[in-house]
C-alpha cells in the first residue's frame, strides 16, 4: 500500500463508507489521515454518488461536511401529514372542536400538489396550535458541525383554507440552546384567508443560516382557527410540514 500512488489510494479509500473512513482509516496512519482530512478524497465520493454544491473546491471540511449533511437530508418532523392522528405533536392547544385529520381534497378543498401526501390536519373556530421540538444530537448532528459549521436549518410548511370559509393561520419555529433559549426565530406574520377563496394549497418557508453556536433544538409550532367561529372544522388545513439540515 505504501508503494501505490496517492491518486489509487485515494481511489481504494473512496470506496470505504464514510463513517469508517473518518472512525477507523484516518487512525491507520499519518499518510491516511492527511487523505481523510483532505478534500480530494470528499470530492471523489460526491462525484462518485453524484452530490454536487459545494462551495470551494479548496476547503476540505466543507466538502466532508457536505458530503455528510447531503446523506444525513431528510425530515425531522415526524407525522407531518397526520398519517398517525396527533402522534408525534406535542403542547396541542384544542380550540373549538379541536384538531381533526381529514383525506384530500376534503369538503370545497384542492388537491395537494404531492400525490405523496393524503392527509391533513385541519383546525376549528378557536385557535388550535400543535408543536414538535426536534433533538438535532438525537438526529445525528453533532455539536462541533452545530457550532462551526452551522448548515442551514430550512423549515416548510403548507396551509390552505376551504372555499366556504375564512380562517387564520400562523407558523412560529424556535432554535434553542442546550437550556433552551431562543437562539433564533421565525414567526410569520398572521395569514388571512377569506372567504369564498379558492382552496388552494400555500407553501410558506424560512431558511436559518449563521444563527452562531449552542443550537440543539428546533421547536416548530404551527395553528389556526377559522374566522367565521362556526361549529366543526372549518379553520386553516395544513399539512406536509418539515424541518431539514442542509449543506
Amino acid at each position: 500500500m505504501e508503494s501505490l500512488p496517492e491518486a489509487v489510494l485515494i481511489r481504494i479509500l473512496a470506496a470505504i463508507p464514510a463513517v469508517d473512513l473518518v472512525l477507523v482509516c484516518r487512525l491507520v496512519c499519518c499518510q491516511w489521515k492527511n487523505l481523510v482530512d483532505g478534500a480530494a478524497l470528499w470530492i471523489l465520493k460526491c462525484q462518485q454518488e453524484g452530490l454536487t454544491g459545494a462551495e470551494s473546491e479548496e476547503d476540505a471540511e466543507n466538502w466532508q461536511n457536505f458530503y455528510f449533511l447531503s446523506k444525513k437530508r431528510k425530515n425531522l418532523i415526524k407525522n407531518p401529514c397526520g398519517e398517525e392522528d396527533l402522534e408525534h405533536w406535542g403542547e396541542v392547544e384544542n380550540g373549538g372542536d379541536g384538531w381533526k385529520i381529514e383525506e384530500l381534497p376534503g369538503d370545497f378543498g384542492k388537491e395537494f400538489p404531492s400525490e405523496e401526501v393524503h392527509k391533513y390536519f385541519v383546525t376549528s373556530y378557536e385557535w388550535c396550535r400543535k408543536t414538535q421540538v426536534i433533538d438535532l444530537r438525537a438526529e445525528g448532528y453533532w455539536e462541533e458541525l452545530m457550532d462551526t459549521t452551522q448548515p442551514k436549518i430550512v423549515v416548510r410548511d403548507w396551509y390552505a383554507g376551504r372555499r366556504d370559509a375564512g380562517c387564520l393561520y400562523e407558523l412560529c419555529v424556535k432554535l434553542l440552546s442546550e437550556n433552551e433559549d431562543v437562539l433564533a426565530e421565525y414567526k410569520s406574520e398572521t395569514v388571512t384567508i377569506p372567504q369564498d377563496n379558492d382552496g388552494s394549497w400555500t407553501e410558506i418557508s424560512h431558511t436559518f443560516s449563521k444563527y452562531g453556536p449552542g443550537v440543539r433544538f428546533v421547536r416548530f409550532e404551527h395553528g389556526g382557527q377559522d374566522t367565521l367561529f362556526w361549529k366543526g372544522w372549518y379553520g386553516a388545513r395544513v399539512t406536509s410540514s418539515s424541518v431539514t439540515v442542509e449543506p
